[in-house]
């Protein structure tokens, strides 16, 4: 099979193809008031050099605060966050279904074909590497009307320690390699495991994507019961709720299938009873800017 990612060690993408623009990189407050206590802090150690023990306790509060949001993956403190769809969207009987570490040739071709047998529409936050690995999956995904997102060239376990360089190299990497593929770059970002750098939002403005979490998860990773997962997934359930799944071979109630077949079908059965409808990320965000300018489509 081709491997299409070793002819892109350099990615050259601009993002300039992303329909949903994530605008200019402005820090949040919390950025910015770090910032001004790293700044007041140097001032007043030398003014008092005596006053520095203080000052370092500051700071590393400061740096603990801020850690413990980037590993809180609903938090809005380091950045715009999107955890929910737009009102537009809930008051459509909107969800959106995501999926997050694929492509899997052994797993995902069937995620689409459930889709397709409930009219559904998916967000997938691919892996770079593998999607250069499996180009036709990836291709297939974004035929059958999904989107096609980015998860990080690596899903490495450390992402969220990179360096501005370093989470520059993964994220435009695997823009670089999805649109090659399907033509169209990804407009939303999601850090393996949720885990957020506070540097990351520049990066991602840079490359013209929003930053997405999520409203709940099932954990079907981790467990092995589909049922189990589904009551986590539908317990309190509503319209505009952004929800999580992996397109990936994990946790199994045996040698097969994968949980996460059984669990997107008694989902998507649930769905529907409940009058519930899934679309993909960028459809949903398209009708909650129309709805913001005053358009009705």
């Amino acid at each position: 099979m081709t491997n299409i990612g070793d002819a892109l060690d350099q990615p050259s993408w601009d993002g300039d193809t992303c329909a949903i623009a994530a605008g200019p990189w402005l820090p949040a407050p919390a950025i910015s008031a770090s910032v001004g206590l790293h700044v007041a802090g140097c001032a007043v150690v030398a003014a008092d050099p005596a006053l520095w023990s203080w000052v370092a306790a500051a700071i590393f509060s400061n740096q603990l605060v801020l850690l413990a949001s980037g590993m809180w993956p609903k938090s809005q403190l380091l950045g715009p966050n999107l955890v929910r769809l737009p009102e537009n969207s809930a008051l459509q009987g909107q969800v959106a279904l995501t999926f997050d570490d694929g492509p899997d040739p052994a797993v995902t071709p069937r995620v689409l074909d459930l889709l397709d047998r409930h009219s559904a529409k998916a967000s997938f936050f691919c892996v770079g590497r593998k999607a250069a690995t499996h180009p036709e999956i990836v291709r297939e995904i974004h035929a059958r009307g999904h989107s096609v997102e980015n998860h990080s060239w690596r899903h490495s376990k450390v992402f969220a320690l990179r360096g501005l360089d370093g989470m520059h190299r993964e994220i435009t990497r695997t823009q670089e390699v999805i649109k090659s593929i399907t033509g169209r770059a990804p407009q939303f970002f999601r850090a393996p495991m949720g885990f957020r750098n506070p540097l990351l939002d520049p990066v991602l403005a840079r490359s013209g994507l929003r930053y997405v979490s999520w409203t709940r998860r099932g954990f079907d990773t981790v467990r092995s019961d589909a049922g189990q997962i589904v009551r986590r997934l539908t317990r309190g359930l509503a319209a505009g709720d952004l929800l999580l799944l992996h397109d990936r071979t994990a946790a199994r109630m045996s040698a097969r299938p994968s949980v996460v077949i059984a669990v997107l079908t008694l989902l998507l059965e649930e769905l529907a009873v409940r009058g519930l409808r899934s679309i993909s990320l960028p459809i949903a965000l398209e009708h909650g800017q129309a709805e913001k300018h005053g358009y009705r489509g």
